[in-house]
């Protein structure tokens, strides 16, 4: 996989696919990027687990936090990691650890994060790929929801419509 650029219809298809995620480094202060993500992902109809070692008992909009994946008593398809790329390492080996008991499917790193290294053992041990992006921005530019902002959706353009011919 080329980890630069990914094709629509391969985030299209993991987002579709996807039902609860496990969010890595997930915030209950309301202003942090991750808190926002998760909330948005929340009313998109996704479970998001946060885990976050400091939280771990309480509850972060509306769900129980968990110190590790591993602490997570029930199965979910994506671990989404709000952690820098270092620690993505570690993040990236304990999901492979449970990728069968918990049936994760893919490994999200988010914007700015990048592994390549735990990206290709994440691959090789058969999970889906993701990195350097963020699964709010892309489920938003793949539903139009970005479109009304004038961001890289291909909806909104200031070039005028080629007209067809009739």
């Amino acid at each position: 996989m080329n980890h630069d650029t990914y094709p629509n219809s391969y985030i299209r298809r993991i987002l579709r696919e996807t039902r609860t995620i496990a969010m890595v480094g997930a915030s209950a202060n309301w202003n942090r990027p991750s808190h926002f993500a998760m909330k948005y992902l929340q009313t998109k109809g996704y479970r998001v687990i946060p885990v976050n070692p400091g939280q771990a008992g309480k509850q972060i909009l509306g769900e129980t936090c968990y110190a590790s994946l591993a602490d997570i008593p029930e199965s979910f398809d994506m671990v989404d990691v709000f952690r820098n790329s270092e620690a993505a390492g570690e993040v990236a080996e304990e999901a492979i650890r449970l990728k069968d008991a918990k049936g994760i499917r893919t490994l999200w790193m988010q914007l700015g994060v990048r592994n390549d290294a735990a990206a290709a053992r994440a691959e090789a041990a058969g999970l889906q790929v993701v990195m350097n992006r963020c699964p709010k921005i892309e489920f938003g530019r793949l539903n139009a929801e970005l479109s009304w902002g004038g961001f890289n959706s291909g909806i909104v353009t200031s070039k005028r419509r080629k007209l067809r011919a009739s």
